[in-house]
């Protein structure tokens, strides 16, 4: 009997994804497939909802709003900050992209727009914020999360795995 996608299932899927003009913006095709743990926050909420309750072999299309994907834009989301909050990183350039820690706490993605002397002009939008996003998703396999997968909080491939 297949299991079905539930919170620690390890889900191996293959997909495609695409804006509504029909641009792919990711895919597995031609590389693994995709492996994640179901409930871990690893991919956008409002494919892990559509993924609940399917099997090996399923295919599905999805169409995710963006608050169930990278969030609407956030209208003030570009600031304007002096070079020297770039501590240990020599060359700071357009199209860069960092992690950093927002007001509460959490991880923030920030991206370098504009560059002028020492003001360094970002955007703390994901690059998919406001996007909508259509999965095209064949499930390949579904198992139960092994102790180890939900001590790690992620998936490990075949016998071992690393960080």
């Amino acid at each position: 009997m297949s299991l079905l996608i539930g919170k620690n299932s390890v889900v191996t899927l293959n997909y495609t994804l695409t804006d509504d003009a029909g641009k792919v913006l990711d895919s597995s095709d031609g590389s693994k497939p995709m492996m994640y743990l179901h409930g871990s926050g690893q991919i956008v909420p409002g494919l892990e909802k559509a993924l609940v309750g399917k099997t090996d072999g399923d295919a599905l299309k999805v169409r995710v709003e963006p608050a169930e994907a990278y969030g609407e834009v956030i209208p003030n989301g570009m600031k304007t900050i002096e070079r020297a909050a770039f501590e240990g990183v020599d060359v700071v350039e357009v199209g860069m992209a960092f992690e950093a820690q927002a007001p509460d706490g959490s991880a923030q993605h920030i991206m370098v727009t504009k560059v002028e002397g020492d003001n360094v002009t970002i955007d703390i939008n994901h690059p998919l914020a406001g996007v909508a996003l259509n999965f095209d998703v064949k499930i390949e396999n579904v198992r139960d999360a092994t102790k180890e997968e939900l001590e790690h909080g992620h998936s490990h491939e075949g016998d071992g795995h690393s960080h």
